[in-house]
């Protein structure tokens, strides 16, 4: 309750100061529409006032008038969440190659008859470098990749548990939702990125009741930064063999995971933005928040027997929430956020409204300002 009433005392004391920034930031942020996928998310590039969007085969590079400066194309995988590294000042955005429904759709729009078994990369784009539009992501050097082994691997592997033989262990279906932000456990500090997986919602297994995040230090990557050939039997296995740092959040099982994660330096929390679940027994929330000095425990893992214990990152208890009493989970049913979710600083954010018409998919990327209640904890700025 302290620790509530500090963090509201500070946003009534800054609320005149975050008023009048909000002041320069367009409300509406208006995007496409674009034959593409629909938008998965968003980056903002505070310093240059750009805005990056991915619709799922394309990256789209914005002014904050929604004016077009560039855009990449040619992608036959599936480009999620994003986040901008103010350190390097590039792109990073998840990208999957797989064969399950997501994947083949992707593949079969692109009129190919190749199949990617499961191949999971991130991918860093150069922003000085995208512009005009319609820069071709194989055939320029635009952008680079890095493999994530981890993610392989659970996504390839069986997963031998008491129920049974399930695919996919702890039900990774890949990767979404990526941020910057500080170790688990720590309000600051060297930024490291998170990845976080897709998960299935298989509602006869009990492994993949947990959102799964990797954490990574980058200052080794360059050795392992390479442009991507798609299509071919060689496409590159260059990156790290393990992550820095592997974590457990107790959310309840989701419908393909976390969405879109950002870290939000100023609550001190991680924001989990998700497709909500279907099981009965879970309060199935839309949106989740992971206490960032919380450190994390090692546990044993709910309804997971063949991990003895894991590192666990505990959901917020300090923020107005709802709270469900027969598992204690906390989080809300916003609804929002799962197609783009940006922290702007200040108590702002852009949060993606997407659409789709005959032309093709879009988005409006509205302004929004934190408001500390517990079913709605984020306010429309008109």
């Amino acid at each position: 309750m302290k620790r509530l009433r500090t963090i509201l005392t500070m946003i009534a004391l800054c609320f005149s100061i975050w008023h009048s920034a909000a002041q320069s930031l367009p409300t509406n942020i208006h995007s496409g529409p674009f034959k593409a996928g629909h938008i998965q998310g968003i980056a903002l590039d505070k310093k240059n006032n750009h805005i990056y969007l991915s619709y799922t085969t394309m990256l789209v590079k914005c002014d904050l008038q929604g004016n077009i400066l560039g855009s990449v194309t040619g992608l036959i995988g599936h480009l999620g969440d994003l986040s901008f590294n103010d350190e390097d000042g590039r792109v990073y955005g998840s990208l999957e190659y797989k064969n399950d429904a997501i994947g083949k759709g992707i593949l079969a729009q692109e009129k190919s008859n190749k199949s990617f078994l499961g191949t999971f990369y991130i991918a860093i784009f150069d922003g000085s470098k995208i512009t005009r539009q319609g820069i071709d992501f194989q055939e320029s050097d635009v952008a680079t990749t890095v493999l994530l082994r981890q993610v392989c691997d659970d996504y390839s592997a069986t997963a031998h548990t008491s129920a049974g033989d399930f695919e996919h262990r702890l039900g990774c279906s890949g990767i979404d939702g990526v941020s910057f932000g500080p170790k688990f456990g720590k309000s600051s500090g060297k930024q490291l990125l998170t990845v976080a997986y897709g998960i299935y919602s298989d509602t006869n297994r009990t492994d993949n009741d947990y959102q799964v995040l990797l954490q990574y230090d980058l200052s080794q990557w360059h050795k392992y930064e390479q442009r991507l050939t798609q299509f071919e039997d060689g496409m590159h296995t260059s990156g790290p063999i393990k992550p820095d740092g592997i974590y457990y959040a107790y959310t309840g099982n989701t419908t393909y995971g976390v969405q879109n994660i950002e870290y939000d330096k100023e609550l001190k929390v991680w924001w989990l933005a998700v497709y909500k679940g279907v099981k009965k027994e879970f309060p199935n929330y839309s949106l989740f928040a992971i206490d960032g000095t919380s450190k994390p425990r090692q546990k044993p893992l709910k309804g997971v027997d063949y991990i003895k214990r894991g590192a666990v990152v505990e959901l917020q208890q300090h923020l107005p929430q709802q709270n469900d009493p027969a598992t204690g989970i906390g989080g809300w049913h916003f609804g929002l956020g799962s197609t783009g979710f940006c922290p702007v600083e200040g108590g702002y954010y852009y949060i993606s409204h997407n659409y789709a018409n005959r032309e093709g998919q879009g988005s409006n990327l509205r302004l929004y300002r934190f408001s500390g209640d517990a079913n709605s904890p984020f306010t429309l700025v008109q």
